[in-house]
């Protein structure tokens, strides 16, 4: 099929696509989600032959406001009341237990649980305000590839398997939200974003759980990220600590073609580069790093000769946790070693 580039003036028109059951990727402050109607299963099924997603890992639910969760879930907690005033629109995504019945299997992975998240992004809003019912959304990328950070890296890998993309410019935050699971007695993080476990704490006034990031092969995970791989580019990344950049740009100085190399400027300041590095830069800090992780990443994979990146890593606390999580996650947990390489 075509797949159309809407401007967000065709908000109406996208939202017609998506009441015929068409898919269409839309914008939010943190990666491009692929929309469907969560109300139709047939459509909610074709985001997982588009994406070629698995059909146990469940789908975030946008919504455009909270009386829709209301009307979907059990009664929500007073803590769940605060951090969606604290923080929606926003990026913070909350899993609740659901009332019998009221939404498919196909998008909550069978269990008894759903995602929901209200986005900071007035066009996205507009579109679910029009299509008039909550719409799953998923990162709007081929499954395991680093996530969309623009429309045109939504076309790239979808471009003929969707009906459109709502073109809204690049996103602001650049890694998907924080999901918090909310139907257990303690919150627990099962994925970082850019709302930290410090500022959920400040505003429950409880402990967050923050080490449930991985379920096991036979288990259905609640939240996206937590079994299958995810974020990675067709070169193999690795993460280079603090004290491995000379051995690492030795190593690549030695290799008979280009290597990707990702860091941020005042890293770059410090190095002295091989002539067969090729450098994409991440900024001043983590939060620059963050917003550019997966346009670096992919920036790398449209050029096929690049078989190698290395990468700054960060701290893993605040925003670091989130950074750190996609950026383990596409080098597949390998750090630098000269043992290794």
């Amino acid at each position: 099929m075509e797949t159309k580039r809407f401007s967000n003036q065709e908000i109406e028109a996208a939202a017609a696509a998506l009441r015929d059951g068409q898919l269409v990727a839309f914008p939010t402050e943190t990666v491009y989600g692929l929309g469907a109607d969560a109300t139709n299963e047939t459509a909610v099924k074709q985001v997982y032959q588009a994406k070629g997603r698995p059909s146990d890992n469940p789908l975030i639910v946008h919504v455009a406001d909270v009386e829709t969760v209301a009307a979907l879930t059990e009664p929500l907690s007073e803590a769940a009341k605060k951090l969606m005033a604290a923080f929606w629109p926003g990026s913070l995504t909350m899993i609740f237990k659901l009332k019998p019945n009221v939404l498919s299997k196909a998008v909550t992975g069978g269990l008894d649980t759903a995602a929901f998240r209200f986005p900071a992004n007035k066009t996205t809003l507009a579109l679910i305000k029009a299509l008039g019912r909550p719409m799953v959304g998923p990162s709007a990328n081929t499954s395991g590839k680093p996530s969309p950070t623009t429309a045109d890296h939504v076309l790239h890998d979808l471009s003929g398997k969707i009906a459109g993309v709502v073109d809204d410019g690049p996103t602001k935050v650049g890694v998907e939200s924080t999901v918090l699971d909310m139907s257990t007695d303690q919150p627990a993080i099962l994925r970082p974003g850019a709302v930290t476990p410090e500022q959920i704490e400040a505003v429950i006034k409880q402990t967050v759980a923050t080490e449930v990031h991985k379920v096991g092969a036979k288990e259905t995970p609640k939240a996206p990220g937590m079994k299958y791989k995810h974020y990675a580019p067709a070169a193999q990344v690795y993460i280079v600590n603090d004290g491995d950049w000379q051995s690492a740009l030795d190593w690549a100085g030695q290799q008979p073609v280009q290597i990707g190399l990702m860091a941020t400027k005042e890293r770059l300041a410090g190095l002295q580069l091989p002539t067969n590095v090729e450098v994409f830069e991440l900024g001043q800090n983590v939060t620059t790093a963050s917003h550019l992780l997966f346009a670096g990443l992919r920036h790398f994979d449209d050029e096929g000769e690049i078989k190698d990146i290395l990468a700054e890593d960060f701290p893993a606390s605040g925003l670091g946790l989130a950074y750190m999580n996609r950026l383990k996650k596409s080098a597949g947990n390998v750090f630098f070693t000269t043992s290794q390489i």
